[in-house]
């Protein structure tokens, strides 16, 4: 079978590998544009050994078109004469005139239990919305944004990673289903399952702005927000000091602290009174229940602008906290 995979970040790679150890004629492999670098694109995708280097050392042709669906585009495709498609997070939607090209049409690897979180950023939003699991599913791809029949599927329970490491633990999982749905389907024709409309849940992609925290949130959805927003956009936040201009702070570690806080603090207040060890950064967050205490969070690691990532112990050295000090948004509500 000829196959062509389409794919991009290393939610991507662990295919590519499988496909070029497999039985199968690897044709060539479309991956992005070389761009500067993953945050300056503004995307989810982590990078790891790279698509273009690891075809390349297999010598497998890889092309990079702006869109695979310009006459260029689909020019390189039809040039290739596939039989099959395999795309993981490609970050390209296929227009009918590429779909159409191969004999045998083109699975997709999706890091989502389809129905549920369709679009580009299916694990980021599981973890932010406070799923217990999420999974891979394999599907035969259609015109609709993630809408095809599903062919394989497998599923994980998330625990307290952020969306990185979630990503990293499901790649393996679509390279070893796309090998075998591509087995099944070279034994003979296979149907699907089709996907529940009902049960149909949007993951778009995320947005620098939505890494902004809003401590007036409980400190679940804080804790579940920092691990979310990683590898981008990233949480952040800014510390407020009466006569000093805000300094921003990515958040890269937090837990949620199992004790109640004095109900008259503002949300984002540091508590100063529990930093007996002075390693310990905890804020104010909002009451679980109205008319309950504040909710506690953590800080274990963060990175004030233009300095290295740190503990918490080694941000309170440098930025000792006082009276009157607050985290929030840049321009305090």
């Amino acid at each position: 079978m000829r196959i062509v995979m389409m794919g991009t970040g290393t939610f991507a790679e662990p295919t590519l590998e499988a496909l070029l150890a497999g039985p199968d004629f690897l044709v060539g492999v479309f991956t992005q544009p070389d761009r500067e670098g993953v945050q300056k694109r503004g995307s989810t995708r982590q990078v790891g050994r790279g698509m273009k280097e690891i075809a390349a050392e297999k010598g497998v042709p890889v092309f990079q078109p702006a869109s695979v669906n310009s006459p260029e585009g689909v020019a390189m495709l039809r040039g290739l004469s596939p039989d099959l498609l395999v795309v993981a997070a490609y970050g390209q939607i296929l227009s009918k005139e590429a779909l159409a090209i191969p004999t045998q049409g083109a699975i997709n690897v999706h890091g989502s239990l389809l129905p549920k979180y369709r679009g580009a950023a299916p694990v980021a939003r599981a973890i932010l919305n406070g799923e217990t699991e999420t999974g891979v599913t394999i599907i035969r791809m259609s015109a609709g944004l993630d809408a095809g029949e599903m062919l394989a599927k497998e599923s994980i329970p998330i625990a307290d990673e952020t969306a990185g490491e979630l990503e990293a633990k499901l790649a393996p999982i679509g390279s070893r289903l796309a090998l075998q749905t591509i087995a099944r389907m070279k034994a003979g024709p296979i149907t699907g399952e089709k996907q529940d409309l009902a049960l149909v849940t949007k993951a778009p992609k995320l947005t620098k702005e939505m890494g902004l925290i809003d401590w007036s949130k409980p400190a679940e959805q804080v804790c579940r927000q920092v691990r979310a927003m990683q590898p981008w956009p990233t949480a952040y936040t800014y510390l407020h000091r009466p006569g000093k201009v805000p300094l921003r702070a990515i958040i890269y570690s937090a837990v949620e602290y199992p004790v109640r806080c004095d109900p008259r603090l503002q949300p984002g207040t540091p508590i100063r009174e529990w930093h007996r060890d002075p390693g310990e950064l905890f804020i104010a967050v909002a009451e679980e229940l109205p008319g309950e205490e504040r909710g506690v969070v953590q800080i274990l690691e963060l990175q004030p602008a233009g300095k290295k990532r740190m503990t918490a112990e080694e941000f309170l050295r440098g930025y000792p906290l006082k009276d009157g000090d607050r985290f929030g948004p840049e321009t305090p509500i």
